[in-house]
């Protein structure tokens, strides 16, 4: 059949089926860059929320009272201590992937309210003080947001002030 076309034109085809042809490649192009965005985007959504469900996992194994800014006796404080430390390190860990631009600015800012805010509490600042004695040249991300001399947002750190 497209042999009698082809013939029937003279061996030529028309410059629209041409123009459709071209049209049809690059709308293919175009959906196919769309869904790659797509898998990207959902991609990055399934990683933040692995890291929030650590978040959660970790948090439900600290007393109520030490989130609700309570202090803890010193028995509360040495039973939670382990969980307070994997809370500092998963914090770092997320300002380290931000500094990496790895986090969404959206995802970065309930993160950074939610890790000043835990900071602020009785037993996690406790905890932060007695880490930083106990192995004073780890953390340096979370050092580094907790003080004044850095912003808030560790993606726009100069690279010489990152560790």
């Amino acid at each position: 059949m497209l042999e009698f076309l082809a013939t029937a034109l003279n061996g030529k085809l028309p410059e629209w089926i041409s123009a459709v042809g071209a049209l049809a490649a690059v709308l293919g192009v175009g959906f196919v860059w769309k869904q790659i965005k797509l898998t990207k985007e959902i991609a990055q959504l399934e990683f933040e929320d692995g890291l929030a469900k650590e978040y959660r996992e970790l948090a439900s194994r600290i007393p109520t009272k030490a989130l609700l800014g309570a202090g803890l006796s010193p028995k509360e404080y040495k039973d939670t201590f382990d969980e307070l430390f994997r809370y500092v390190d998963l914090s770092n860990e997320q300002i380290s992937l931000r500094s990496r631009d790895r986090i969404r600015d959206e995802t970065w800012s309930q993160w950074l309210q939610g890790i000043k805010f835990n900071m602020r509490l009785p037993a996690f600042h406790r905890a932060w003080m007695d880490i930083q004695k106990a192995v004073p040249t780890q953390f340096s991300e979370l050092r580094d947001l907790l003080s004044p001399d850095f912003g808030d947002d560790p993606k726009v750190w100069k690279k010489e002030d990152l560790p």
